[in-house]
């Protein structure tokens, strides 16, 4: 048995190599999210005092490791660009073993030292932490480039990478059940009400134009099949990975779509971001490959110079006449 055990741990391990650009594409939107936080959110509103937390940024324990504490005081706001640079470095795809541990880093340092972040910031960091693993051990120049072939040498490694993969599915889907499980015991959300509270809250919920179009479906019965609709998406996104191929590729839109809504109806684009990239970790397999032919032909495109027309010549241009022989009767 525990041969057998050991041979199907074998093969598994000797699968399709789990260093693909499924992972590079999720790592891009985590870090696309993190840095959006930090280049469209103002130093003083991202670390400012609150109650609780009456300095900020938060430098005391270990949280004075944190990217936003390293550097003298008064140097926040370079702290804060410095930060989104490195994070476009991070979701350009370069040297993911160099640029692995700088993401978490940084990702890290916002739960640990801002003081106004949202679950988008934490689930980044987590994500960072568990995509470790994964950027360690690829030694690609870019984690947009086509896997290499297991040379027999590197089982360690791939055990390392594929475990990784394991941990990252088995905690998103942890995040969707909780979204799911915990709002049944909220009297909205079991009544069916809840989006019409939080759709039409005037701090958190849609712009009025949008809100002024909605507000007869969200005053209809409708609005109970809506709110529903979003329980049972989220506990079918935390159960994808048990449910075959088929389904997962039908729940993958499905849930970009929900997430896109939130960025229209609440304006939440960062975190919209993570949970995309969040959703690829969960549902795509990290064999099928994303094809960007469409985009590589564009690209080439616009790096290809323009071919340069023919002018017409502004030199004169000598006509000649030619001499007609006189006739008989000239």
């Amino acid at each position: 048995m525990l041969t057998a055990l050991g041979n199907r741990a074998r093969a598994w391990v000797a699968g399709p190599s789990p260093w693909s650009n499924v992972y590079g594409l999720a790592r891009t939107l985590v870090a696309l999210g993190t840095g959006g936080t930090l280049a469209f959110s103002d130093t003083t509103t991202l670390f400012r005092p609150v109650a609780g937390i009456p300095e900020a940024p938060v430098c005391e324990g270990i949280r004075a490791a944190s990217f936003f504490c390293v550097l003298p005081s008064g140097w926040l706001e370079v702290a804060r660009w410095a930060a989104v640079l490195l994070l476009l470095v991070v979701a350009s795809g370069w040297r993911p073993r160099v640029t692995g541990l700088v993401h978490w880093w940084v990702a890290v340092s916002m739960p640990w030292s801002a003081s106004l972040t949202d679950g988008g910031d934490q689930i980044a960091a987590i994500l960072a932490l568990l995509m470790l693993p994964l950027a360690l051990t690829d030694d690609r120049r870019w984690h947009w480039d086509t896997p290499r072939e297991s040379t027999g040498n590197d089982e360690a490694k791939r055990l390392i990478a594929r475990s990784a993969w394991v941990m990252l599915r088995l905690q998103v889907a942890g995040i969707y059940f909780h979204a799911s499980v915990g709002k049944f015991k909220v009297t909205e959300w079991v009544d069916g009400t809840a989006l019409y509270y939080w759709l039409l809250d005037p701090s958190v919920g849609a712009p009025d134009w949008l809100a002024g179009v909605m507000l007869p479906v969200l005053s209809s019965p409708v609005v109970a099949l809506l709110t529903w609709s979003v329980l049972l998406l989220e506990l079918g996104l935390a159960l994808g990975p048990l449910l075959n191929p088929s389904l997962r590729r039908v729940l993958l839109p499905l849930g970009i779509s929900f997430h896109l809504g939130i960025a229209v109806f609440h304006g939440l684009i960062s975190f919209v971001l993570v949970m995309c990239g969040a959703l690829i970790l969960l549902l795509r397999p990290f064999d099928e490959l994303f094809r960007f032919e469409g985009l590589r032909a564009w690209v080439r495109h616009m790096r290809t110079p323009p071919v340069p027309t023919a002018t017409p010549s502004l030199e004169p241009v000598a006509v000649q006449v030619a001499s007609v022989p006189p006739t008989d009767g000239a």
